[in-house]
C-alpha cells in the first residue's frame, strides 16, 4: 500500500542559502579592506608630518616675518608712500597669519586623532580653505611684499646684513636650561 506523498519543508535549507549570501555579502565587504588600508595609512602619515610641520616650521616662519623681517623693513622705509604701502602690507600679513593659525587650530585636534588612526569629523572644507588661503598669502609674499622688501633693504647693505645676522641670531642660540 502507498501513502501520500507529503511535500517537505524546504525552510532548513533555505535559511542555510540564506546565511551563505549574507557571509558572502560581508566578505564582498572584508575584500575592499586591502585597497582602504594603503589610504587609511597615507592619511595618518600626512596628518602626522602636518602637525609636525605646522607646529615646528609655520608658526616660527610667522614670527621670523613679525619679529625681524616685518620691523626691519618698516624701520628702512622711506617715509611717506612707501612707509604707508608697507605699512599697509605688513597689517594684512599679519591679519592672514592669524586667521591662517585659527583655521589650523581649528584641525589640529582632529588630525591628531587622523594621526593615531583613530575616528573622527575632520572638517574638510577648513582643510580645503587653510590651503587655498595660504596659497594665495604665500603667493601675495612673493610677488609683492619680498621683492619690496628686497628693494628697501637693499638700498642699506647694513640693514639687510642686520636683518641675516638678527636671523641667524634667532636660529643658533641654543637654550640652556630654559634660557635663551
Amino acid at each position: 500500500m502507498s501513502t501520500p506523498h507529503t511535500p517537505v519543508d524546504n525552510a532548513p535549507i533555505q535559511d542555510f542559502s540564506h546565511c551563505h549570501a549574507g557571509i558572502v555579502k560581508k566578505l564582498d565587504m572584508l575584500g575592499e579592506l586591502p585597497a582602504l588600508l594603503e589610504p587609511a595609512a597615507r592619511a595618518r602619515e600626512i596628518a602626522e608630518k602636518a602637525l609636525e610641520f605646522f607646529r615646528e616650521a609655520i608658526f616660527e616662519h610667522h614670527l621670523d616675518e613679525e619679529r625681524e623681517l616685518f620691523p626691519a623693513v618698516l624701520a628702512s622705509a622711506e617715509k611717506g608712500a612707501e612707509l604707508e604701502r608697507v605699512q599697509g602690507m605688513v597689517k594684512r600679513l599679519t591679519n592672514e597669519h592669524r586667521e591662517l593659525e585659527g583655521v589650523w587650530k581649528q584641525l589640529e585636534s582632529g588630525l591628531k586623532k587622523v594621526a593615531k588612526g583613530q575616528a573622527t569629523d575632520v572638517d574638510v572644507s577648513a582643510i580645503q580653505r587653510l590651503v587655498t588661503h595660504y596659497r594665495a598669502h604665500a603667493q601675495y609674499e612673493e610677488a609683492e611684499f619680498l621683492p619690496l622688501s628686497q628693494n628697501i633693504l637693499g638700498r642699506n647693505a647694513n640693514h639687510m646684513a642686520a636683518l641675516g645676522l638678527s636671523l641667524h641670531m634667532r636660529h643658533s642660540v641654543p637654550t640652556v636650561a630654559g634660557y635663551v
